[in-house]
């Protein structure tokens, strides 16, 4: 098939700069190193902190900010907000709870209550990550035994809780942040170099040889998009300049998209061996299928760049997919000589090709309207 002179052809041009290879994989496990020396020294830092204003401030149990400060303080600013919301949310639910149940007895059963209702109401709330923390400040206000009412345990809970919540934000945010946003836009990327790698691995099965690293080439898949998920939700309390937000969400949605596609034709091309009918449409399907492949490369080094107004040289898949069905209505009356498993086949590979060719086109143009172009995406 010309597909396979496609192929060598594209497979010869380098990849974008991201870090792959064995070069490249040393970079990125040294960069990982940094960054978790980086995570550690500025945990310390802020536990520290904590408990030096503790101290300044003759605050009770000055310990419980530096804890607050070790749990809240995560990998990126993103995280940290979310973390520090949840913790915030839970100690304030946990002591208005832990307080009011505390003046009715016996201890057991409004203990019992108080955790009954904490859960519930942070389960109603949407606040499900904050429901253990308020349990747990329940418990210390209900049932540590210190001199002093019940509400000033609480109150000093809640003190010692904002001062690690506000020493944490201080610390990620001004002490070498490292910013959700900027590790989902190379996630991004990485993630269509990936699908890119997944798609020729599953177009290797309609030739007659299914790659052998196919599994592992979907579970890496897989993983980054949980990755990113996670990643875009720490970015999205991240402050920035508008747009970003927007065209990160949408590129996340568009890898979704070509991956659920991806597995379509993955099960298209199962047991493929005789494609003699597909033949008949080349040499438009080869063409299609190899600006595809330069397709999923374009738009990862558009994502890594963070710019999205330049319509890719070398790749029309609009005229690749006109021409692709101009030529099965030119051979559609020649389906009669050929096996119906064939036949379908081939319009099953075709139909998921142009898919997949429509989505990498919507994602570049779609998010260059949301970001506005070439906008750059602020570190």
């Amino acid at each position: 098939m010309p597909l396979k002179a496609d192929k060598t052809r594209l497979q010869q041009q380098p990849a974008p700069e991201m870090r792959t290879g064995a070069s490249g994989d040393q970079g990125f496990f040294n960069h990982e190193r940094a960054r978790l020396l980086i995570h550690a020294v500025k945990t310390a830092l802020a536990a520290a902190l904590c408990w030096e204003l503790a101290l300044l401030f003759g605050l009770h149990d000055g310990y419980w900010g530096s804890i607050s400060a070790i749990i809240v303080l995560q990998s990126n600013v993103g995280a940290t907000v979310t973390a520090s919301r949840d913790r915030m949310l839970g100690t304030l639910i946990g002591a208005l709870l832990g307080f009011g149940f505390s003046l009715f007895g016996p201890v057991l059963l409004s203990y019992m209550l108080a955790l009954l209702v904490a859960v519930v109401a942070c389960g109603l709330m949407g606040l499900r990550n904050s429901s253990r923390l308020a349990c747990v400040t329940i418990t210390i206000v209900m049932l540590v035994r210190r001199e002093g009412s019940h509400w000033g345990l609480a109150m000093d809970r809640v003190g010692q809780v904002i001062l690690g919540i506000v020493v944490a934000l201080a610390v990620t945010t001004l002490v070498l942040p490292d910013r959700a946003r900027l590790r989902l836009r190379d996630g991004l990327a990485a993630e269509f170099v990936a699908l890119g790698a997944l798609f020729d691995a599953i177009f290797e099965g309609f030739r007659g040889a299914m790659a052998e690293n196919l599994p592992a080439l979907r579970e890496d898949v897989e993983a980054m998009l949980r990755g990113n998920d996670e990643l875009l939700e720490a970015a999205r309390n991240e402050p920035s300049g508008e747009g970003w937000r927007e065209g990160l969400s949408l590129l996340a949605e568009f890898g979704r998209s070509l991956f659920e596609v991806l597995l379509a034709l993955e099960l298209s091309v199962k047991d493929s061996q005789e494609n003699a009918y597909a033949q008949q449409l080349e040499p438009a399907l080869g063409r299609l299928a190899a600006d595809v492949h330069d397709g999923f490369r374009y738009v990862a080094a558009c994502i890594h760049s963070w710019r999205f107004d330049e319509a890719p040289q070398g790749i029309n898949l609009d005229q690749d997919i006109a021409n692709l069905e101009s030529r099965m209505d030119e051979f559609r009356h020649t389906g009669r000589q050929f096996a119906q498993a064939e036949i379908l086949r081939a319009y099953a590979v075709q139909l998921h090709l142009k898919q997949i060719a429509r989505l990498l086109r919507a994602s570049r143009v779609e998010t260059s309207r949301a970001v506005g172009g070439g906008k750059q995406l602020a570190g």
